[in-house]
């Protein structure tokens, strides 16, 4: 009976440690808030048909890490008829393919200017994460105000893109020109 209950408590310990390995690790809160914000930013905003097509692309220039937790976050999650798909790039020069959404960590060390002047022509939304990039060429950027987070939006440069915003997103935001 001792070796039943021995065998039975250890494989459960077996079964518990697979469990345990299986669940990925749990999002920081910051990220958890951003990855919440671009996902509702994708359902509120109205890309041109073409790009309706395939997965969804997010891209993440420079921060490694916050693209793992942004591909386990999106993992699973779609948008209409198309998946969520992250790419991680290292720097702007190595984008390829089309991008729905490209985010710019608040750690990117390049220059907006890189990135809108590699997606000319298409339609893709850049999100940003420092002050004042939504008036250098980002369509979205995130802001503290009073320990929240809060987020800028330039319309022209969303409808530069060829995007169309709802006016729901519009109202929740500081518009900045």
């Amino acid at each position: 009976m001792k070796k039943l209950i021995a065998l039975v408590l250890l494989s459960f310990f077996f079964i518990s440690a697979d469990i345990v390995r299986l669940t990925p690790p749990p999002l920081d809160t910051t990220t958890k808030i951003k990855a919440e914000f671009l996902y509702n930013f994708t359902k509120y905003i109205e890309w041109p048909a073409a790009y309706k097509q395939g997965n969804f692309v997010i891209a993440v220039i420079g921060n490694n890490t916050l693209y793992n937790d942004l591909n386990t976050f999106f993992t699973g999650k779609i948008l209409g008829t198309q998946k969520y798909e992250v790419k991680y790039f290292a720097k702007p020069a190595d984008l390829i393919g089309t991008c729905h959404l490209i985010y710019l960590p608040p750690d990117f060390t390049g220059s907006v200017s890189e990135v809108t002047s590699k997606v000319k022509g298409k339609s893709t939304l850049i999100v940003t994460d420092k002050p004042g990039l939504a008036k250098q060429g980002a369509a979205i950027n995130f802001i503290y105000i009073d320990n929240k987070q809060k987020f800028e939006m330039n319309k022209s440069n969303i409808e530069k893109y060829d995007l169309k915003v709802s006016s729901s997103l519009v109202n929740l935001a500081i518009v900045v020109d």
